[in-house]
C-alpha cells in the first residue's frame, strides 16, 4: 500500500445515502404512508437467509417496513410467481426482493419477471435492464449502482477512462458495464472465456471486480494508479480480489467488507423510498 492509496469506505457513503433518507421518510409518514420492501427467500441457503437478515435489519433501524416471506425449496416457478403476483397487487408494498440464487428447478429470470417493474426496487427485470442500457433506469440493479455512488462520493473520474469489469451477469457485471459506459467511459467486460485475462485488467483505469471468486484478481494484473473496485463477497469475508496484493499498485480501492456491500443495501432502501414517494 503507498502512501496515497485511498481507501474507499463503503460505510461513509451508505451512511451519506441513508442520511438523505429520513427526512423523505418523515414526509411519507406524515401522508400516512410507510415504505415497505418485501423480501422473499426460497430454500434455505445459509448465506441468502443471512443476507436477507441484514437487509430488514437496515430497514428496521430507517423506519421503511420489511416484511419477509419464506418459501420451501420445492417451491415451483408457478407457486412462486404467484405470490409475486400478490405483492404486485398489494398498495402497501412498494418494493419486491427476490433474493438470488434460487433452488435449480425453479425458472429465475421468469420469476424475476413477474416483479412489477414499479417494484422492482432491485433492478433485476428484464425491462429494468434495457432501460439501465437506455440510461433512464428509476431502479437500476443495487450493486452495480452502489459502485457508481462510491465513484461519485469520492469523486473518481470515469468519463474517459478506461473501464475493465470481471463478470458478465445480468445483474451486475453487465449492468455496471453499461452504466460505466453511459458515463462516458471505454468499457471492456472479460468473463471465464477471456484469453489473456491478466493483460486485458492490466489496461484498467478501472477496475471491477464482479467473478464470484475469491481473491480472484492479483495484485500484478493491476497498472500502476488504477481504481478497483470489488464487487465480489465470498466466504471469510473475502473479496474477488487478492486485497494486499492488489493495494500495492492502487490508487483507490474497496475493502471487503465495509466496501460495496452497505452501499448495495443503503441503494436498495433508497429505491423503497423512491418507488413509494412515486406511489404517494
Amino acid at each position: 500500500m503507498t502512501a496515497t492509496t485511498l481507501i474507499l469506505d463503503g460505510n461513509q457513503v451508505a451512511t451519506r445515502i441513508k442520511e438523505s433518507l429520513i427526512g423523505r421518510i418523515n414526509r411519507l409518514s406524515e401522508k400516512g404512508i410507510v415504505p415497505c420492501l418485501a423480501t422473499i427467500l426460497v430454500g434455505d441457503d445459509p448465506s441468502s437467509a443471512t443476507y436477507v437478515r441484514m437487509k430488514g435489519n437496515a430497514c428496521k433501524r430507517l423506519g421503511i417496513q420489511s416484511i419477509r416471506i419464506d418459501l420451501p425449496k420445492n417451491t415451483s416457478t408457478d407457486e412462486l410467481i404467484e405470490v409475486i403476483n400478490q405483492l404486485n397487487a398489494d398498495t402497501n408494498v412498494h418494493g419486491i426482493l427476490l433474493q438470488h440464487p434460487v433452488p435449480n428447478q425453479i425458472n429465475e429470470r421468469a420469476a424475476f419477471d413477474a416483479i412489477s417493474i414499479n417494484k422492482d426496487v432491485d433492478g433485476v427485470t428484464t425491462l429494468g435492464f434495457a432501460q439501465n442500457a437506455f440510461d433512464f433506469a428509476n431502479f437500476p440493479s443495487c450493486t452495480p449502482a452502489a459502485i457508481i455512488a462510491i465513484c461519485e462520493y469520492y469523486n473518481i473520474p470515469i468519463e474517459g477512462k478506461h473501464a475493465v469489469v470481471i463478470g458478465r451477469s445480468p445483474i451486475l457485471g453487465k449492468p455496471v458495464s453499461l452504466m460505466l459506459l453511459n458515463k462516458n467511459a471505454t468499457v471492456t467486460v472479460c468473463h471465464s472465456k477471456t484469453t489473456n485475462l491478466a493483460d486485458l485488467v492490466r489496461l484498467g483505469d478501472i477496475v471491477v471486480a464482479a467473478v464470484g471468486k475469491p481473491k480472484f484478481v492479483q495484485g500484478d494484473w493491476i497498472k500502476p494508479g488504477a481504481v478497483v473496485l470489488d464487487a465480489g463477497y465470498n466466504e471469510g469475508n473475502i473479496g474477488d480480489i487478492d486485497y494486499d496484493h492488489c493495494i500495492k499498485n492502487a490508487s483507490a480501492i474497496t475493502p471487503v467488507p465495509a466496501g460495496v456491500g452497505p452501499v448495495t443495501i443503503a441503494t436498495l432502501l433508497k429505491h423503497t423510498v423512491e418507488a413509494a414517494e412515486k406511489l404517494a
